[in-house]
């Protein structure tokens, strides 16, 4: 079991990228960047930039870190199952912190993701665990086509991906991923296929820089190409440069995510973003918070074995204080 419960490092790795991904779409509508221009008519459609942004960024890493987000639940639930009677209560008091955390990120970042994903946690996650793995898989896939076509993805792409990430960790794909080397690359093939039409759909309509059901089909295609393609290369002599830069993110997922909130919201207000479209600058802001989430976090996991916020959030999970501090002797939460 030992070898079981150690960290699967692919997912600390996509974890990290989807991370970057998800700053820089959030940038933008964090320091509502050229709002003030756009009502005073000086600017009237989207420029190169945002255009491409929306090709190969927005709607593309959205999906990613809902799938994980599922493929942790599910892990953490067989985890949690050896460890304590009742499973399911240490996942609903997961879920409440972690809505409590977004409610309160909500007021800086209206449409962060933290209390959608506790709520369809709430709701599609906990109700799916009592699920045999074929039911599971079945309905992500539904979840997933419904999120596409009848709401044009958003929020509501949330319950499917959630679904189908745990459906892969029923499945133990994270835990076989380096015995599956050709299935991935034929995962990627097809959707590397699919997301070429699909693009080429989405820029048909990419004026529309709204939910679309072309950027909705477009970005979990190449969502998919992008996951597949990032494990395929974590097959390579690349691995443990993509582990170097990626991992030390992942692992501080949630606190480089809600941090960069507000280092995001002094900036813009200093660089004044609200009044004009800087790009460069949302782009060198993106690189810096990036940078230096990056250094603090190497620094802090060789001290601690948490994030700051992924350690409160354990120990409310567990309802006790869990050690923080590499070289502290950890053993295993149990029941009260």
């Amino acid at each position: 079991m030992a070898g079981e419960r150690r960290r699967i490092e692919t997912l600390d790795v996509l974890r990290g990228f989807a991370l970057c991904g998800i700053l820089l779409v959030n940038i933008g509508p964090i320091t509502h960047m050229g709002y003030e221009a756009i009502e005073a008519g000086r600017i009237s459609g989207p420029e190169a930039p945002e255009l491409w942004l929306h090709m190969l960024v927005a709607g593309r890493f959205f999906p990613i870190f809902s799938f994980l987000f599922g493929i942790g639940f599910a892990i953490f639930l067989d985890s949690a199952a050896d460890r304590h009677p009742r499973p399911r209560l240490l996942l609903l008091r997961r879920l409440v912190a972690l809505g409590l955390l977004g409610a309160l990120h909500q007021t800086v970042h209206p449409g962060e993701a933290l209390l959608p994903y506790a709520v369809f946690g709430l709701l599609v996650l906990v109700p799916a665990s009592f699920l045999p793995r074929w039911a599971v898989l079945a309905g992500g896939a539904a979840g997933a086509v419904a999120g596409v076509t009848l709401v044009s993805g958003g929020m509501m792409l949330i319950p499917g991906m959630f679904l189908l990430g745990m459906a892969a960790a029923r499945y133990r794909v994270p835990q076989r991923l380096d015995r599956l080397t050709g299935w991935t690359g034929l995962a990627f093939a097809l959707f590397a296929a699919a997301a070429v039409p699909a693009a080429l759909w989405q820029w048909g309509e990419v004026e529309n820089t709204g939910f679309s059901t072309s950027s909705a089909v477009a970005g979990l295609a190449m969502a998919g190409a992008y996951v597949t393609g990032l494990c395929l290369l974590m097959r390579t002599p690349l691995a443990g440069v993509l582990h170097r830069l990626l991992s030390p993110l992942g692992r501080m997922a949630l606190t480089n995510y809600t941090t960069a909130t507000l280092v995001v919201l002094a900036a813009g207000w200093a660089l004044d973003f609200s009044a004009q479209d800087r790009w460069g600058a949302l782009f060198a802001l993106a690189a810096s918070v990036l940078a230096a989430q990056w250094v603090l976090s190497v620094l802090w996991l060789r001290a601690f074995r948490y994030g700051p916020l992924e350690w409160a959030w354990r120990c409310v999970t567990w309802w006790q204080v869990v050690p923080l501090r590499r070289g502290t002797r950890q053993t295993a939460p149990v029941a009260a």
